[in-house]
């Protein structure tokens, strides 16, 4: 059925994308279709230093550049502002500044909710703004500000991946007045990697008016911002980062029980983690007996395939310059390096870590990263010494070409070896209106006890974009050997081959009171064993149309297709058990999501329909609830409801963030988690005090149930408290 549906529905789906292809042509003199020209200008140096108080009454503003011609880039791009905006920008020999006069025909319209730092602000107004400090259109930092003087920060992986868990130490001051509102901001270029030789950055700005869903910008290129978009200051020249050591001791004190076994332990741990650059742009790292105890919980997922899932790092050490290990533009199957693997066992356990040394950045056109870890023992895992070395030399205009190396296996006794090349390509000035990539890359793995030559994985992409239509395509080729383990990296589909393609395409209206764009695409990928050529897995995603209001409200509608081929049983539920065989299903779907720029954002997603050789009715409904400032309140509910012909079950998942900010230094925030596969039900809850950045006190609680429901029959497995302090010293 598949084969005969997969023709019909690529039909209609590029009927839809031509439709949009065409009236997007038709409305081309609104400014889309514009070519890219990277604006450039002259920054002052200065030998003031401001207050950073959020008042913009200091003499340094008054001789800095301003910038004032913004754009729009939603809803129109390269449409006039509604609001006026005015930048300051300078840079002494120590610090780069920016301060910022954000004009508000309504002040009392500005939305300033989010009052935790590091969190997320789409529903706040809001600037943010790029540094491409080596100028590569490849790699950069962004910075995120909102009248609430809250600070979050990231760091480019490359031109479209942005990893929101890079933290970085800088000063924030905002308020809001009767003209709307302004902010200040002073980083240190302590906090940046940079090349001394290059006076010209890469930089741009971008301002959000939330009530209006209305974003602005100072260079951009179709409605986006990112490193490759940017425009050019010019002038940097003689700066420093002292001596660029960064000394950050920790002490930790906690308390762990076991209510099953009743055994308890109290530990009391220094750590200390040690930067220091030895030039602009190359950083060394050291850490010793590493604390993770104030880091995330990760967010609990229930696997009904027979692939292991991913989850994403979040510990500070190993995402410092992590882009510098990004490999073939893989971000999940086939990565090379996933840091998880070291100072977690395959459950999710804390392992300690010894200590680790760090070594990236960038020499030259050179990109260059190194790593060593002494993870200690682990149950019958004995300690192991494991290495990571990464190295990539930018050619071209945007291009690159490297090799990665890993050696070490964190969780068994076996030597492991990994040697992979990759070339990426980039050109986003192919032509006025087109973007084209391309992901090539090799990987060999060398794992002892295993005999064979099929360790290997190797894969291609490409993609291509028109940025007048909104039209894009790609498609990827991937290989994965029977025998490819990559130890220190994630692989959960070896001894296969795919294929996955994809066609997407945006329609922008013009001047419609209600619906601001339409959206529709077509994806499906093709799996397969290798050996036996049999199917392991066919996909499709088929996204036939969603509505963008303007208000970020959204609706839409589609369908995934799936196909199994099980050449072995497989057990779905415990006691369930699907025979091996060739299994096909539709699941048509409806969702709908109000905007998060109201105090109440409800969303629900319904769908239904086969699955294996029985039927699958799934709902997952919730809310956001932000009523002030202070309280954010978010629920996130999942029902599926599964029968089959071996037997019927149902998985249930409930998470809920209880989160409360007393100002912009205090904060509370609160994880629940329940789902009924495992019968656990979980609270993570962190008092954090930060004062500055680079200065934090934590009270973390992890408590662990056994539970028969939501709140019903609960008793205590396990429990943890931890006192936490961290403090930067710099240099």
């Amino acid at each position: 059925m598949l084969k005969l549906e997969l023709p019909l529905i690529a039909a209609l789906c590029l009927w839809i994308l031509s439709t949009i292809c065409q009236a997007q042509n038709d409305e081309s003199g609104n400014g889309s279709n514009q070519s890219f020209s990277r604006k450039q200008i002259e920054i002052a140096r200065t030998t003031l230093v401001p207050e950073i108080d959020g008042i913009l009454d200091d003499e340094i503003w008054r001789q800095a550049t301003r910038i004032s011609d913004m754009h729009q880039f939603l809803p129109e791009d390269h449409g006039e502002p509604t609001e006026s905006s005015l930048f300051y920008i300078t840079y002494s020999e120590r610090y780069f500044y920016l301060a910022a006069r954000l004009y508000d025909s309504d002040p009392s319209g500005i939305s300033a909710r989010q009052l935790i730092q590091g969190q997320g602000m789409p529903f706040d107004d809001a600037f943010e703004f790029i540094l491409d400090t080596f100028n590569n259109g490849r790699t950069g930092y962004q910075f995120q500000i909102n009248p609430n003087g809250i600070r979050r920060e990231g760091v480019y992986e490359n031109p479209n991946s942005l990893n929101r868990d890079w933290t970085g130490i800088w000063q924030v001051e905002s308020r809001i007045d009767e003209e709307g509102w302004t902010a200040e901001v002073a980083i240190p270029f302590n906090t940046l990697n940079f090349d001394p030789d290059t006076e010209d950055w890469g930089f741009t700005i971008g301002r959000t008016i939330a009530r209006k869903q209305e974003e602005l910008a100072w260079s951009s290129f179709n409605r986006q911002l990112n490193p490759t978009t940017t425009g050019i200051i010019s002038g940097i020249r003689n700066i420093r980062q002292g001596i660029g050591l960064d000394i950050i001791p920790s002490m930790t004190v906690g308390r762990q029980e076991n209510f099953n076994t009743n055994v308890n332990n109290n530990d009391v741990d220094p750590s200390l983690n040690v930067f220091y650059k030895f030039t602009p742009n190359l950083t060394g790292a050291l850490t010793l007996n590493t604390d993770f105890s104030a880091t995330e919980v990760d967010n609990r997922q229930v696997n009904l395939t027979r692939f292991s899932l991913f989850f994403p790092e979040k510990r500070d050490f190993f995402l410092q310059d992590v882009d510098i290990f990004s490999f073939g533009g893989l971000s999940q199957n086939g990565i090379p390096f996933y840091s998880r693997r070291i100072g977690l066992s395959r459950s999710g356990q804390p392992v300690d870590i010894d200590a680790g040394v760090k070594l990236t950045g960038r020499v030259g056109r050179l990109n260059v990263g190194g790593l060593g870890v002494r993870q200690a023992d682990n149950g019958a895992v004995n300690g192991s010494s494991l290495f990571v070395g990464r190295a990539a030399v930018n050619v071209l205009g945007e291009s690159s070409i490297g090799g990665i190396i890993t050696h070490g296996d964190p969780g068994s006794n076996s030597d492991n070896t990994l040697v992979g090349v990759d070339f990426r390509y980039q050109n986003t000035r192919f032509s006025d209106t087109h973007n084209l990539r391309s992901n090539n890359w090799y990987q060999q793995t060398d794992t002892e006890g295993i005999t064979g030559n099929d360790e290997k994985a190797w894969g291609v992409g490409l993609s291509y974009s028109t940025q007048g239509t909104g039209i894009s395509v790609d498609a990827n080729y991937e290989y994965f050997g029977e025998n490819f383990k990559p130890a220190l990296g994630f692989a959960n589909r070896q001894g296969t081959d795919h294929l996955v393609a994809g066609i997407t395409g945006r329609l922008f209206l013009q001047n419609h009171s209600l619906i601001r764009s339409l959206d529709a695409s077509l994806r499906a990928g093709y799996f397969r064993v290798k050996e036996t050529g049999e199917m392991q897995q066919q996909l499709g995603q088929y996204r036939f149309l969603t509505i963008n209001t303007h208000q970020g409200d959204q609706l839409g509608i589609g369908m995934s297709r799936s196909r199994e081929g099980l050449i072995n049983a497989f057990e779905i539920s415990p006691g369930i058990v699907i025979p091996a065989g060739d299994y096909g299903w539709h699941n048509p779907y409806v969702q709908l999501n109000l905007a998060e720029q109201r105090d109440f954002s409800p969303f629900v997603r319904i769908s239904g329909g086969d699955f294996y050789n029985g039927e699958n009715k799934e709902v997952r409904t919730g809310f956001g609830w932000r009523p002030n400032a202070n309280w954010f309140l978010d629920v996130d509910y999942r029902l599926q409801d599964i029968e089959l012909p071996q037997g019927s079950f149902d998985i249930r998942q409930v998470s809920m963030n209880v989160n409360y900010a007393f100002n912009a230094k205090w904060s509370w925030i609160n994880l629940v988690q329940y789902e009924n596969r495992s019968n656990t039900f979980g609270l993570n809850s962190r008092l954090r005090w930060n004062p500055q950045a680079g200065e934090d006190l934590y009270l973390v609680i992890n408590y662990n149930f056994d539970s028969e429901g939501v709140f019903s029959r609960i008793s205590s497995e396990t429990a943890e408290i931890v006192l936490k302090y961290t403090k930067t010293f710099r240099f």
